[in-house]
């Protein structure tokens, strides 16, 4: 679902608790904030989905800031998306800028979205390019986790 027209039917419906608009495919921040606006009198929690990267997370982290009903907010910080071990999702920004502290998130003060986008390391990486591939994630009897 990607619309507030997607989620009414379901709100309206009562047939779900938890809502996982995704900053990136739903229409930005304002339109997410309008699905969980929506969500909030139906007594439906919303948990953002955000599997994609730095800028996202930061997106999502303004909707949960502003929020009542969020509830928890999906991120990808310890995943290894880039073909090594680095886990590095912040190798293109300058620093990590999402404080964790005990599973929160400490809102920033910094300007924007609050991410400084390391623009030389993706100049570089550009000339390199990559062949990303989406992971597929096993469990320890290499069974696939994600179906």
């Amino acid at each position: 679902m990607f619309t507030r027209w997607d989620f009414k039917a379901v709100l309206e419906d009562g047939v779900i608790d938890i809502i996982q608009p995704d900053i990136s495919h739903a229409g930005g921040i304002w339109e997410t904030r309008k699905i969980a606006a929506m969500a909030e009198p139906y007594d439906v929690a919303v948990a953002p989905h955000c599997p994609l990267g730095p800028i996202a997370l930061a997106a999502s982290l303004q909707i949960d800031f502003c929020t009542p009903n969020a509830f928890i907010q999906e991120q990808s910080t310890n995943v290894a998306y880039y073909g090594d071990e680095s886990n590095d999702m912040f190798r293109y920004l300058h620093g990590n800028p999402f404080p964790f502290e005990a599973g929160f998130v400490h809102r920033t003060d910094a300007a924007g979205l609050g991410v400084e986008v390391n623009e030389e390391a993706v100049r570089s990486a550009a000339v390199v390019g990559h062949r990303w591939r989406n992971p597929v994630f096993r469990l320890e009897d290499g069974c696939i986790a994600e179906w």
